[in-house]
């Protein structure tokens, strides 16, 4: 763990002194865009079920309501900002995480962190210790599916990490999501994604046809 942390500290630095001159561009970009903060903060579930904020790039408007999951929002597109659109299926509104990673409450491999209401989220975690270690800017449930994947899988999944969790995984995870970035896969706007519609679908078949 403490040299997983020192890794995370160092790659870190450096990226951010290396990818400093896109964090200003896409800063200028989302204050000419649209009102609001350029870096917008939300309170998520950390180690241990501690708290802690969050930082992206804005992505949202202002009016957006707070500490909802944006599939839970009854149109989230009305919501998503003109540039927000682009930040969200390129991930690029995740890089402001390197913050994070520098203070020392994300890695950057590791369960993707929970809202602090995602109780059944946080609950299906709690059955495979996935709760119990730092919360990553990506992850195993992320490039297994990312968005597409019903809370039980993604829960599963993330505890799948917690099992195998090791150098040699950490470093299938960061090359098989530059893969998932590069290609936008698993990315589903208001809902939380095609494999759960599918099985929401299947069952609702099932009931009618009984």
């Amino acid at each position: 763990m403490v040299v997983k942390r020192v890794l995370d500290f160092l790659i870190a630095l450096i990226s951010l002194i290396i990818i400093l001159p896109v964090f200003l561009i896409l800063a200028i970009a989302i204050r000419f865009d649209s009102k609001g903060p350029i870096l917008f903060r939300q309170k998520r579930i950390g180690m241990n079920k501690t708290y802690f904020n969050i930082f992206k790039f804005r992505t949202m408007k202002i009016n957006t309501p707070k500490d909802k999951p944006t599939h839970m929002l009854e149109d989230p597109k009305k919501y998503i900002t003109r540039l927000g659109g682009f930040l969200r299926k390129t991930s690029l509104d995740e890089l402001p995480q390197i913050i994070n990673i520098l203070i020392g409450n994300m890695s950057f491999i590791g369960p993707r962190p929970a809202l602090w209401n995602q109780y059944d989220l946080i609950a299906e975690r709690d059955k495979y210790g996935a709760n119990d270690i730092l919360p990553g800017l990506t992850g195993w449930a992320q490039i297994n599916g990312r968005d597409e994947l019903p809370i039980n899988i993604k829960a599963k999944l993330d505890g799948e990490y917690v099992e195998k969790m090791g150098f040699s995984m950490d470093i299938k995870c960061f090359f098989f999501t530059i893969i998932s970035v590069i290609k936008r896969e698993g990315v589903v706007e208001g809902g939380n994604g095609k494999m759960e519609k599918v099985l929401v679908e299947s069952v609702a078949t099932e009931k009618t046809t009984r």
